[in-house]
């Protein structure tokens, strides 16, 4: 059973029965279809079946020689609203199925940022056409959540505002000058996060740390595409899967200046989101690359 069934509206699918009829429903009510050769004798094929506003399921499987469908795996999933990034992408193949995760380098986040590839039949196709690698891609980022809290905001003015735009902007210049060997920006950078670390160790002591710390963005678990992120909430909706008519809500967020999309089960979120609340989670990221005709 996939954990994070239950992030798209499925919390009450419990049994491998359960499962399969789900699953073989989607396959036949599947509303896009998408195939590749996966060798000389099969067909790799994509099921993708919607259950509701950019939430739903993706099946993969292969078509041997007799046009027989064995199913291979499936994952539910979150269709991201707005691209995320523009940097480069590099593609690496899991190593149990013919699935694949994407790592992007950010500045903004400060960490490779790995990610479930979900257009996999677009990536397949140009791999057996010999066209990778592919530059000039963006990455329209979404993610799921088992369990997240909605927490106040941070009382800033404009001019808070502005000031920390500018020191967002200001670093991220020195990240990526320290990145192509500049001395002077790694030093900047180490005495920047020695005075930061001063600073908090004695407000701490007084103050909560969520009232310190506004957002962050961070590795989570022992696999590498969970993350624990704290965000501004920008823009949210409350969408109803079409078949099991539970409330899931899909949040677009802003981490550490990268805003994507997060669905989460109603039951599974403590609090009641606004937008300019923050959102607290712990996430499995996907990614949909947008590769240029």
């Amino acid at each position: 059973m996939h954990k994070y069934l239950r992030a798209v509206g499925f919390s009450k699918i419990k049994s491998r029965k359960q499962l399969m009829e789900l699953l073989g429903y989607s396959v036949k009510s599947a509303e896009e279809k998408s195939y590749t050769s996966n060798g000389e004798d099969t067909l790799f094929a994509e099921y993708n079946k919607s259950f509701g506003e950019n939430i739903g399921i993706t099946i993969c499987g292969e078509y041997d020689e007799q046009n027989c469908f064995s199913l291979d795996y499936y994952f539910p999933y979150c269709k991201g609203t707005q691209i995320s990034s523009t940097e480069d992408i590099s593609i690496e193949r899991h190593s149990d199925k013919e699935s694949y995760a994407g790592v992007c380098d950010d500045i903004k986040v400060g960490v490779s940022l790995i990610f479930y590839l979900q257009n996999l039949i677009n990536y397949l196709k140009l791999k057996n056409a010999g066209q990778l690698p592919v530059r000039g891609t963006s990455l329209v980022l979404s993610a799921l959540s088992v369990r997240g809290m909605v927490l106040m905001p941070i009382d800033k003015n404009e001019s808070d505002r502005k000031k920390v735009k500018k020191a967002s902007s200001e670093r991220n210049h020195l990240i990526a000058a320290a990145r192509k060997g500049d001395e002077e920006a790694i030093e900047n950078l180490t005495l920047e996060d020695m005075d930061t670390y001063t600073i908090i160790s004695k407000k701490i002591l007084k103050e909560d740390v969520f009232s310190l710390v506004d957002t962050y963005f961070m590795p989570y678990g022992v696999e590498c595409d969970h993350y624990s992120v704290l965000g501004e909430i920008v823009d949210l909706h409350k969408i109803k899967n079409t078949l099991t008519k539970e409330d899931v809500y899909l949040l677009t967020v802003n981490a550490n200046d990268l805003i994507f999309d997060v669905a989460i089960n109603k039951q599974d979120l403590f609090g009641e989101p606004q937008i300019g609340r923050r959102f607290k989670g712990f996430l499995w990221m996907q990614g949909f690359i947008n590769f240029p005709s």
